[in-house]
């Protein structure tokens, strides 16, 4: 669980489920929030924030579930400074080992003015009875004002003094709109530290936002300059907008300059890549090739002189192992005749936890399946075979497809599908195959959406790859990613519209919880 306060200890507080669903179609299903909050948890992520618990009926129960099994990390919900928000909050965490209840409220005049229509009075008022509500059911409160870094610094020492002595544990003063600069910052957290009298009873925190590509920069600098001792951040540095804090650079920066941060942190690197792939596998957003730490280039060597000096002595040109990480080059050997033990075994490896003996049935089909397409089946293969698990009661469900191009004409597909257990076909032509197979699909479905979003990548080397696709659809201001994997591409693609309308016609989905605020 989250450790007290230490001078040598940095406390990672990990956003994704919450922050980082905030990304335009990033929304998680219940079981989906479970897979990865189960491998922050064996990463050893102190506090989990797994998500707002009064944005919806369904976050309320993804939140619950998860408080109620996670046991080694402390689980928050994002509240809004308002006793029934809260209420809600303390009703969806209770069930934890350890738990906390995270408020917030704007504190900037801008957002006081324009978007609270409140007076500064009314918002110190409402911040302190807030974490007064909060305090008296939850030991460990947050508190943040969103906005912070744009606030007035009087009237943000003056709320800050309050919460904290109404209660609050940790005080988070986020860049919401990565407006800061990294001197600024740490200076700025070091004058809140130094005019609140009663500061040293919380923990501080900084909470940054990417939009001018300094949000690690910037969390780093509240550590060394300003005295922060917890840092808000996400795997990939998934967020709205451009991003937020890479918790995997924060991690491994903090680990490989020791000798200047002077600082510890519970997690488990080698867990860093694999969760990596899983949330990216199930949000639809592709780390880029030079992403740090987790990129697929991270640790590539193209340059000839570099490839010489590696060879010679590895660290000539790498400052980390990839292997310390979680990258590997391993790959399962099963094939036709394995056991399903060896496959189950591999499974736990990577943190791919199975609900019943009949899914791991489904799974090793699965698996048998794709041995027969490749010869060799990496991790991130297995990986996929769960990134678009599909559920029973599904609208739509691919059962085949054909498509035919030649130079010089148009590309034809052809499709079935089953629409409410109803089996309907559909021909098309299109530019290309892709294209075709996307009409004859939607001459079925007739969403009306929008496709914004198109993009490949492949899975692991060689020519037969599982491409890994990522459609993103939109309509009506509801934004979905949906995600399809194959060895052919263009059943990739299929299956991945095909996952994306299930979600736009899933009522139990999320709409966009951009509209829930942030902080």
């Amino acid at each position: 669980m989250a450790a007290a306060s230490s001078p040598d200890r940095l406390i990672i507080f990990d956003t994704t489920l919450r922050d980082g669903e905030q990304s335009p179609g990033a929304s998680m299903t219940k079981e989906e929030k479970m897979r990865i909050a189960r491998l922050l948890e064996k990463m050893k992520v102190d506090v989990i924030e797994a998500g707002f618990p009064a944005s919806s009926n369904g976050d309320f129960e993804a939140v619950k579930a998860i408080a109620n099994t996670i046991k080694d990390s402390t689980i928050a919900g994002l509240c809004r400074a308002n006793d029934r928000d809260i209420q809600r909050g303390i009703d969806a965490l209770k069930g934890a080992k350890s738990w906390r209840v995270h408020t917030f409220i704007a504190t900037s005049a801008l957002h006081m003015e324009k978007k609270l229509r409140m007076t500064p009075d009314q918002v110190f008022e409402q911040a302190k009875l807030s974490v007064r509500y909060a305090r008296n059911a939850c030991p460990d409160v947050e508190f943040s004002p969103e906005d912070g870094y744009r606030s007035d610094m009087d009237f943000l020492c003056r709320i800050l003094e309050a919460v904290i002595k109404e209660g609050a544990t940790t005080i988070n003063v986020p860049d919401t709109v990565g407006y800061a600069v990294p001197e600024l910052y740490g200076e700025f957290f070091k004058t809140l530290r130094t005019r609140i009298p009663n500061s040293d009873k919380a923990i501080w925190s900084a909470h940054c936002h990417n939009d001018l590509g300094m949000a690690v920069a910037n969390s780093l600098a509240a550590v060394t300059m300003g005295g922060v001792r917890q840092v808000e951040c996400t795997i990939n540095g998934l967020g709205e907008r451009a991003g937020n804090t890479s918790l995997e650079e924060i991690v491994m920066a903090v680990k490989t300059r020791k000798d200047f941060f002077k600082l510890e942190t519970r997690i488990d690197a080698s867990q860093i890549v694999p969760i990596s792939r899983l949330v990216s596998q199930i949000t639809g957003f592709v780390v880029q090739p030079n992403k740090a730490v987790v990129g697929a280039n991270a640790f590539a060597h193209a340059s000839g002189i570099h490839q010489d000096g590696v060879l010679k002595a590895r660290d000539t040109y790498e400052i980390m192992r990839a292997e310390d990480v979680g990258w590997s080059a391993n790959k399962i050997v099963l094939g036709k005749l394995s056991g399903r033990n060896a496959f189950r075994q591999r499974l736990e490896q990577l943190g791919i936890s199975l609900d019943s003996e009949t899914q791991l049935n489904e799974s090793f089909a699965k698996f048998k399946d794709l041995a027969d397409k490749k010869a060799d089946i990496f991790d991130e293969d297995i990986q996929m075979l769960f990134a678009d698990q599909h559920e029973a009661d599904e609208r739509y469900k691919l059962i085949s497809m054909k498509q035919s191009s030649e130079m010089g004409e148009s590309p034809q597909a052809s499709v079935t599908l089953t629409e409410a257990g109803a089996e309907k076909h559909a021909a098309a032509q299109g530019s290309g195959p892709v294209d075709a197979t996307f009409k004859a699909i939607e001459s079925i479905a007739k969403s009306e959406a929008e496709l914004v979003l198109y993009s490949v990548n492949a899975v692991t080397q060689g020519t037969d790859s599982q491409g890994e696709v990522t459609v993103r659809l939109a309509r009506a201001g509801r934004i979905v990613n949906g995600v399809g994997a194959d060895t052919d591409v263009i059943v990739a693609s299929a299956r991945a519209y095909v996952s994306a309308l299930n979600k736009l016609f899933d009522k139990s989905e999320r709409l966009n919880p951009q509209t829930s605020g942030t902080i």
